[in-house]
């Protein structure tokens, strides 16, 4: 074998590896941005279940506290109307009655459902922000992002995947000002 021949042999088992090298790259490159775009995908409807779930409780837990107030009520009214209806000495029952006790746990169970499924949601939310930060910088680096563009990356359309937000916050971004909030 001549030395022309070995010469033209190494240039082609070169160029086979880097065109090998490149194409496996490709392919890589592909899997991953398809990866992040599914990931992208389901994050989202994770966020849209815990949404769900968490205003279902919220509002079968504001319904058991209103059932238990009404209940109350009820008992209360036919308690009192009970002790006075029987006896003539009014004043000396009303100090000695034990009226039933209102039991405000349910609503610090309550405002402890609210907090805790709204820390979780935010955890979602974060979630899904960071996995589009960080397709949108694998789709963007470099030498990536033409290997996005020749494969036509990204496939979805990434303001459909936006977090859930309120008025008030879209509001306060939009005019650069915020409200204190007002409990009273």
């Amino acid at each position: 074998m001549t030395t022309g021949m070995k010469v033209l042999l190494g240039f082609l088992v070169a160029t086979v590896l880097v065109v090998t090298i490149a194409v496996f790259s490709v392919i890589g490159s592909n899997n991953d941005f398809v990866r992040m775009e599914s990931g992208i995908k389901s994050q989202y409807s994770q966020n849209q279940n815990n949404y769900d779930n968490m205003f279902k409780k919220f509002m079968e837990a504001t319904q058991v506290t209103t059932m238990y107030t009404e209940d109350l009520k009820k008992v209360y009214d036919s308690a009192i109307q009970g002790r006075y209806a029987k006896s003539s000495n009014v004043m000396m029952n009303f100090i000695k009655e034990h009226n039933p006790n209102f039991d405000a746990s349910m609503y610090k169970n309550l405002q402890v459902m609210i907090e805790s499924g709204r820390n979780t949601f935010e955890s979602n939310q974060k979630m899904l922000l960071d996995k589009k930060m960080i397709y949108e910088t694998s789709i963007g680096s470099f030498p990536a992002v033409f290997v996005a563009r020749v494969l036509g990356f990204p496939k979805i359309d990434l303001a459909k995947y936006d977090i859930v937000t309120s008025g008030q916050t879209q509001d306060a971004f939009t005019t650069k000002k915020a409200e204190a909030i007002k409990l009273r």
